[in-house]
């Protein structure tokens, strides 16, 4: 339970003061993208065209590469202040370097890369609509988050203006 404590749960968790039913949320839909049934089109075969197929396939690497880099690093990087939630611990410091640096959010980011690499892969019309559902609730924690995260550090406003949320040089 001490981790919890540390973490920023409160006694009074079902409240949902500092984000508890952001991360219940994220979690079932992190289990449902797992659980969720491959679709594929029945026009798109992908293994009537090897060198698509191949593509496509290496594609699927890269952003699983990306993915497992942002989700380390992020991990790694943020040492102790480390939380599920979206409330920033009370003994938590801004981190604006390393994978920090490229995105304001790398956790999420390395989820959302570590999801379109599976839809590339399958090459499933399902998981691509789980994903954009994904990309959809990040955004949304991630906004929720960084309210927090500016009335706790006065740097941060400006970090948000010089570093993208969730993917690299774009958004």
């Amino acid at each position: 339970m001490k981790i919890l404590t540390q973490w920023g749960f409160t006694r009074e968790f079902w409240r949902g003061q500092h984000g508890e039913y952001w991360v219940l949320t994220q979690g079932i839909l992190m289990l449902g993208f797992i659980l969720l049934p491959t679709w594929q089109p029945s026009k798109f075969n992908l293994n009537e065209n090897q060198v698509f197929l191949y593509i496509n396939w290496s594609l699927a690497a890269v952003f699983a590469t990306i993915a497992a880099v942002f989700l380390i690093r992020g991990v790694l990087e943020l040492g102790s202040s480390l939380t599920p939630l979206p409330y920033p611990r009370e003994d938590g410091q801004l981190i604006q370097s390393g994978v920090y640096g490229i995105v304001r959010h790398p956790i999420y980011s390395g989820v959302i890369f570590a999801a379109l690499s599976w839809v590339l892969f399958q090459w499933s019309l399902s998981h691509l609509i789980a994903t954009v559902v994904l990309i959809l609730f990040f955004n949304a924690k991630a906004n929720r988050e960084e309210v927090w995260l500016t009335e706790k550090y006065v740097d941060y406003p400006d970090y948000r203006i010089n570093v993208k949320k969730l993917i690299p040089w774009i958004y």
